[in-house]
């Protein structure tokens, strides 16, 4: 299947894990996101770090299962991977959100991190605050805000997030731990 815009159901994940070849679930959030919760057997494997590892995962046996927050991210990988030549995958419809909201189980870290899509909000409302509130003083200020708006309308009309990408590479959001990609390892009973 060369396609990666395949969807699954957290129900129709749920059984393949539990069948006799159970698909590679491959997280693509930020490490310390994963480090907060991820799915049982999942491996990180961060968006930004993905193409260096496209190889190995198109060798690797059976399918893999793309898995961020929401499925964006997911989607995001799913397209990396099937540029770089046949592949078998799909992407976890809703993401880790759905599959909490479905009361499937996750693993969840010591230390709760805030996701990239908040860590976003915070910084870009900041941002727009400080340039609005400090346009007062210094009128040429109001332009930050305006670049800053510009930036959010466009993350959201391309589905990209450059904040986000900066956001992703900031000390807080890895582990010293990360887990490299596991294309070879089998899931965790």
């Amino acid at each position: 299947m060369t396609n990666m815009t395949n969807e699954l159901q957290v129900k129709e994940l749920r059984e393949r894990l539990a069948g006799p070849n159970p698909p590679r679930l491959l997280d693509v959030r930020t490490p310390g996101e994963f480090a907060t919760a991820h799915i049982p057997g999942s491996r990180n494997v961060p968006l930004d770090t993905l193409r260096e590892h496209c190889e190995e995962l198109r060798r690797g046996p059976g399918e893999t299962v793309f898995v961020c927050r929401s499925g964006a991210r997911a989607a995001q990988a799913a397209k990396i991977l099937a540029a770089a030549g046949p592949a078998r995958g799909a992407v976890l419809a809703g993401g880790i959100l759905a599959w909490e909201v479905a009361g499937a189980p996750v693993d969840r870290g010591e230390r709760q991190r805030w996701d990239l899509e908040r860590q976003v909000r915070l910084a870009a409302g900041s941002i727009v605050l400080a340039g609005v509130l400090g346009s007062a003083a210094i009128p040429g200020l109001k332009w930050v805000s305006a670049f800053v708006g510009a930036g959010l309308v466009f993350a959201a009309l391309t589905n990209t997030c450059a904040m986000g990408m900066l956001l992703a590479k900031l000390p807080y959001n890895r582990v010293p731990d990360r887990t490299s990609c596991p294309a070879e390892r089998k899931p965790a009973s």
